[in-house]
């Protein structure tokens, strides 16, 4: 007797060239964001006594996850990162001087890896919408 195989959709071993793009750029902007808010709070614009770097720890958390394209991570990540694009507006428009240009590079790259986050969650989907049917 011949039995009807399930149909599963082949899994991917490599992400192409559009998700690759999307992951580097969210990488990449990721690992600039957290050395901005070390140099900024220690270095080139310090406030206080320098307690405030302790908000680039967060940053940490997410870069194992985009280096392994965990959709998940990406996901998360893209709402975590209004809590940075918010700091950036507050100080780009309050803070004098240096802080100026550092919190709008700084809004400049959580807007990037917005926009990177959501591409990729977007391809992925649409893969697997291709792939399964």
């Amino acid at each position: 007797m011949s039995e009807n195989p399930e149909k599963t959709a082949p899994l991917r071993t490599q992400a192409s060239g559009r998700e690759a793009f999307s992951r580097n750029l969210a990488l990449w902007s990721l690992v600039s964001l957290f050395a901005l808010c070390l140099a900024w709070e220690l270095w080139l614009a310090p406030t206080g006594s320098g307690r405030l770097a302790i908000k680039a720890l967060p940053l940490l958390m997410p870069m194992l996850g985009l280096w392994r394209y965990r959709l998940y991570t990406f996901r998360w990540l893209s709402l975590m990162i209004w809590l940075y694009f918010a700091e950036g507006a507050v100080r780009a428009t309050s803070d004098q001087g240096l802080s100026v240009w550092l919190a709008s590079l700084e809004l400049l790259l959580s807007t990037l890896i917005f926009v990177a986050c959501a591409l990729q969650v977007r391809l992925r989907l649409a893969a697997a919408r291709a792939a399964a049917s």
